[in-house]
């Protein structure tokens, strides 16, 4: 840290003095000034906003290409690279009206463009959006993202899932950064909260080309929250509580910028108790806490800018066993986790005139501990908990996150990650840009027990790729060649009069991927892509050599050395119609899928479980997502949206593959309001999301019954002197359904999902 922070003096220090401005006035097609228009440039980590008179201005701009972005609510945003030259620029825009969402800059893809003019349809959901979802974690609100579901243990354990793809071949992204916090194990969660995150894109498909090894079936991309714009202070307090867990979640932020340097710091504290299902009893040992702490620093002056942000996340998960002893207390029972995670990144971007480079550093550090339930605790009477009666009680649970034994399970993840990539000059309607991606990684362990061997990763990429626009046309291209090498150490270790044996692995894994991507606009109103992208993925070290008891699934997990890549190609299809009052998109994918690698239960028992080894089998993926947006011209204030989504996967023999996720159809009825003078942004609304039975199940799954869920929400802004308050309230399984997630790891155990969960939320920007 201090060393990076001499660096950026030193740059500071060297740096041509130039004093670059851009200035100018925003208003609408009547000339009427635009008050609170926000003006942002994403390389720069600079913004501000329209004053009074529907004035702006940015200091201290650096020569070269900026590409700023100028967004208001109810108008069609704009996108504008400005070339400066040491001197300053006027630029005042008209902003046209708009009844369409507010057109966002989609960080996720090579070239940084707004959603509009992507060649890949990227779905993204704001900051603004999650508030307003009344969901736990993190992982819980991106299923709200059609074709997004997720694999879950209870409330705070929660894998992503695209298009029917999950564990590590959906490829996690946090401040700019691949989040490596061993994404093999289904038994932990993201390890990120909402707290700080400004936006989540996902990227549903291949996107090796841009990512490398793990991206085969997508991207899931958290961008942090944006800096204060320059010379403002902000401060950010949100509160909110779960009646259902008896849960809170408390997070203070503060962010204040000059010029040119930039800060922000936020810490958020979450503690629930064990989830109650419809049934009015608890998941015994579901309960969780978490402590967040996020900060950043941002510099930028002349031909270089400069952002360090830095993330800890402490999760302490509960590892339910069923339904057992009933209690309301937060402590943790064993067996439980404790997972540390650090996660540091350095973004730098240099300007040389017409073309940039950009240098992304990281670091991450992963701590994974795991303690199980000793003997003592094995002998409560499964009678305890028929009685009704009896459940209303806290019987002695000890906090095992301050006083227990030694892990029997430890393991440290150390990640080191790096990214250059350089824009060349654009030509006409052509921009290119080239790159080098990789990281280095090791796995220790330091518990008595082993399930992956202490190993080291190397991953090494090449790619370029280019965009020519030209009318209402672009064409996107790529191609790119990665290396991963994958070295285990030899263990044997001594298990209940047993030794278990890891042999080394010494195993090279190569691929050339490409894409070829094209948008066109049919007419005013239709904009349709077509894009084909090739993707692998090298086994992880869980397939290749675990040899133990996962925990977490209940089963001894058995690795296989001999797995090679797993490589698709997919096809996907978007089209998309808008009008002033209609909205309506049709998405469509086939995924090919060569060698894919799944586990499969085998007639050995192994330490009191059943083996499960892993195999591999050619497949396919094919489905899509549909949906329509009514906002009827001038009841603008009323929306009904509509999705429904798809997913079919086969094995190449006609089998079904597993964790598919069943056929969902939301449909939501939603109004916007503004009362008088002192409630703006007041909203409500009500869903109803269907989900199918899921009968197309893999050999070792059992079929799942259909279900409806009712969701309601409503808030709306505050504002006394300066002060903005923003109050929520959502109420998801309205009706306390009893329902089952077919994706969910308690299914088997034939536990509900959570009942109904009231949500209070108020968020205080001063």
């Amino acid at each position: 840290m201090k060393l990076y922070l001499k660096l950026l003096f030193l740059m500071a220090f060297i740096s041509v003095n130039a004093q670059n401005s851009i200035s100018g006035k925003i208003t609408d097609t009547n000339n009427n000034a635009l008050i609170g228009v926000e003006i942002h440039a994403q390389e720069l980590h600079k913004g501000t906003i329209t004053n009074t008179d529907g004035f702006y201005e940015l200091k201290n701009i650096p020569n070269g290409k900026i590409k700023l972005t100028f967004t208001y609510l109810g108008y069609k945003t704009v996108s504008k690279n400005v070339n400066l030259s040491d001197n300053n620029q006027e630029i005042n825009l008209q902003l046209v009206e708009t009844f369409y969402e507010i057109d966002e800059i989609i960080v996720s893809t090579p070239f940084n463009k707004l959603q509009s003019e992507n060649v890949m349809k990227v779905e993204r959901l704001s900051a603004n959006k999650l508030q307003k979802l009344g969901a736990t974690t993190l992982s819980e609100r991106i299923v709200n993202i059609a074709g997004v579901s997720q694999i879950s243990t209870g409330n705070s354990i929660g894998k992503p899932v695209i298009r029917g793809l999950s564990g590590n071949r959906v490829l996690v992204y946090t401040q700019g950064i691949r989040l490596e916090n061993q994404q093999f194990g289904g038994e932990h969660g993201l390890g990120i909260n909402d707290a700080g995150i400004g936006s989540i894109e996902v990227i549903k498909g291949p996107a090796s080309l841009l990512y490398g090894s793990d991206a085969l079936g997508g991207v899931l991309y958290l961008n942090p929250e944006k800096f204060a714009s320059s010379n403002k202070t902000e401060v950010n307090i949100n509160q909110r509580y779960f009646n259902n867990t008896l849960g809170t979640n408390t997070s203070v932020g503060v962010k204040s910028s000059l010029e040119n340097w930039k800060f922000l710091a936020r810490g958020t504290y979450a503690n629930h108790a064990d989830y109650k299902i419809p049934t009015d009893e608890r998941v015994t040992n579901t309960r969780f806490n978490e402590k967040d702490f996020k900060s950043g620093i941002a510099y930028s002056k002349n031909k270089f800018t400069s952002e360090l942000r830095y993330n800890y996340n402490k999760s302490n998960l509960g590892l339910t066993e069923g339904i057992g002893l009933q209690s309301t207390s937060n402590d943790l029972q064993e067996p439980f986790q404790t997972i540390d995670n650090h996660i540091i990144s350095s973004h730098n971007h240099f300007f040389f005139g017409d073309s940039k480079l950009d240098i992304d550093l990281g670091y991450t550090f992963n701590d994974r501990q795991e303690f199980e339930e000793h003997e003592e605790h094995d002998d409560h009477d499964d009678d305890e908990h028929e009685d009704e009666d009896d459940h209303d009680h806290d019987h002695g649970d000890e906090d095992h996150d301050e006083e227990h034994e030694e892990a029997a399970l430890r393991m440290k993840l150390k990640t080191f990650t790096y990214n250059a990539k350089y824009h060349f000059p654009k030509i006409g309607g052509l921009e290119i840009l080239s790159g080098i991606q990789g990281l280095h990684q090791t796995n220790t362990n330091f518990g008595e027990e082993i399930l992956i061997p202490n190993a080291t990763v190397n991953d090494f990429g090449i790619f370029t790729t280019a965009n020519y626009s030209w009318n209402n046309n672009t064409l996107q291209a790529g191609i790119r060649f990665d290396n991963r090498k994958i070295d285990t150490e030899r263990h044997e270790i001594a298990h209940e009069d047993e030794i278990h044996v890891f042999e080394a692995v010494n195993k090279s894994y190569n691929s050339f991927t490409t894409s070829l991507g094209f948008k066109t606009l049919l007419s005013n109103q239709v904009t349709t892509r077509i894009n084909v992208a090739s993707g692998f993925r090298a086994p992880n070290l869980a397939e290749l050599s675990s040899n133990g008891v996962h925990h977490g699934t209940n089963r001894f997990e058995q690795g296989n050395s001999n797995l090679v890549n797993e490589k698709n190609v997919q096809v996907d299809l978007s089209l998309e119609y808008k009008t002033e009052h209609f909205e309506l998109f049709a998405n469509g994918f086939y995924n090919h899928l060569n060698d894919y690698i799944f586990i499969t239960p085998t007639d050995e028992i192994e330490d009191g479980e059943q083996v499960f080894t892993y195999i591999q089998e050619n497949a396919k993926l094919y489905g899509g997502e549909f949906g329509f947006h009514l906002h009827p011209h001038p009841q603008d204030w009323l929306h009904l949206e509509s999705t429904f989504e798809t997913v079919i996967g086969k094995q190449k023999n006609g089998d079904y593959l597993p964790l598919i996720p069943a056929n969902t159809w939301r449909n939501t009825f939603r109004t916007e309001f503004n009362y008088k003078d002192w409630l703006t942004q007041g909203y409500t609304s009500i869903t109803l999301e269907s989900t199918f039975s899921q009968e197309n199940i893999s050999a070792f799954e059992t079929e799942t019954n259909s279900y409806n869920l009712l969701n309601f929400a409503l808030g709306g802004d505050v504002t006394v002197r300066n002060v903005k308050f923003t109050g929520s309230l959502s109420i998801n399984n309205l009706l306390n359904k009893k329902y089952i997630n077919h994706l969910s790891r308690l299914k088997n155990d034939g536990i509900f999902n959570q009942g109904r969960n009231v949500v209070l939320g108020i968020n205080i920007h001063i």
